[in-house]
């Protein structure tokens, strides 16, 4: 048997080539992530208090906004106390945890985007069934829908992270990045990383791709149902809030299809790339789908009322 030292440990090393922008990092970084907080914690209230926003798009989004608000947890709080000059240190099983609930939220995510795009398929004019949108959509298939997002990433993380965390490390535990993602981990293994990486670039890269696809048909047929709309007012408008939802999705997509699909990515452009994914998108993601929304602020301005009225009560 090989003698190799057992590593309890890593140490993050951080954000590739930032020496001395750890301050104005620190308080950039801060200030998307409350912003993140923010957005998506204001969603959810609105959906549940208001009657009008029982729908299965909302209801898709408010599992969006729970998904966001966990994913940017997961690391952008290490990355804070990193630039803040506090310990750079990450044990084995935080290292664990932090990589499961990364694929887990990061992967039901993209199941996630890929059912909202069917929901918004099935829900746009002809040729894509208005009249049967609620029995299509009705309270049971979008459970179901739900629940299939959370079962197929727990499965997805659960089999990443076995075959990640299976193999024997070497005495080196400095993870030349700002969290433990998977390429960085396997470089400090001392086995054959063979099929960890066969199996990472297939169930990451293929998969977005494959959901990344399936959107996009959905909504190339959502566009011709739009082009068919005889107001040119109401053409406008519906093309407008199309291209803001495929920008959202091309920023939830486009980090990780770049990452896991290039052999040798730079560790600068990588660190880019996912700080993009991982604090940029859930920032956004508010903004995009649900806060430009009229019957969102409406239902906010409800709750707001009745909150301040009953303190007022009080």
């Amino acid at each position: 048997m090989r003698n190799h030292t057992m590593v309890t440990e890593f140490i993050l090393l951080g954000i590739p080539e930032t020496e001395g922008l750890e301050t104005v990092l620190f308080f950039l970084f801060s200030s998307f992530y409350l912003c993140t907080l923010l957005g998506n914690v204001l969603i959810l209230p609105a959906i549940l208090s208001s009657s009008r926003l029982h729908t299965p798009m909302y209801f898709f989004l408010g599992n969006l906004s729970m998904f966001d608000l966990g994913f940017s947890s997961t690391t952008v709080p290490k990355i804070l106390l990193h630039l803040s000059g506090q310990s750079q240190g990450i044990s084995f099983q935080g290292c664990i945890s932090q990589l499961f609930f990364y694929h887990f939220l990061g992967c039901t995510e993209c199941f996630l985007y890929t059912v909202m795009a069917y929901d918004r398929f099935v829900g746009y004019p002809m040729p894509c069934y208005p009249s049967r949108y609620m029995v299509i959509m009705n309270h049971r298939i979008c459970a179901i829908l739900a629940t299939g997002t959370w079962m197929g990433g727990c499965v997805h993380a659960i089999i990443l992270t076995s075959l990640t965390f299976q193999l024997s490390y070497c005495a080196s535990n400095e993870v030349d990045y700002y969290f433990c993602n998977i390429p960085a981990i396997l470089s400090l293994a001392c086995g054959d990383t063979s099929l960890a990486q066969r199996v990472g670039f297939t169930n990451v890269g293929l998969l977005s791709l494959i959901c990344f696809s399936l959107i996009l048909v959905s909504y190339t047929r959502i566009g011709i149902s739009i082009s068919k709309i005889r107001s040119a007012e109401g053409r406008q408008r519906a093309f407008s809030t199309c291209n803001a939802h495929i920008t959202a999705i091309l920023c939830a997509f486009g980090p990780v299809i770049i990452i896991y699909l290039q052999p040798n990515p730079s560790a600068l452009l990588g660190a880019i790339i996912q700080i993009l994914n991982n604090l940029v998108t859930p920032m956004l993601n508010p903004l995009i789908y649900s806060l430009r929304n009229k019957d969102v602020k409406s239902a906010l301005r409800s709750a707001f009322h009745k909150r301040g009225f009953a303190v007022e009560n009080k």
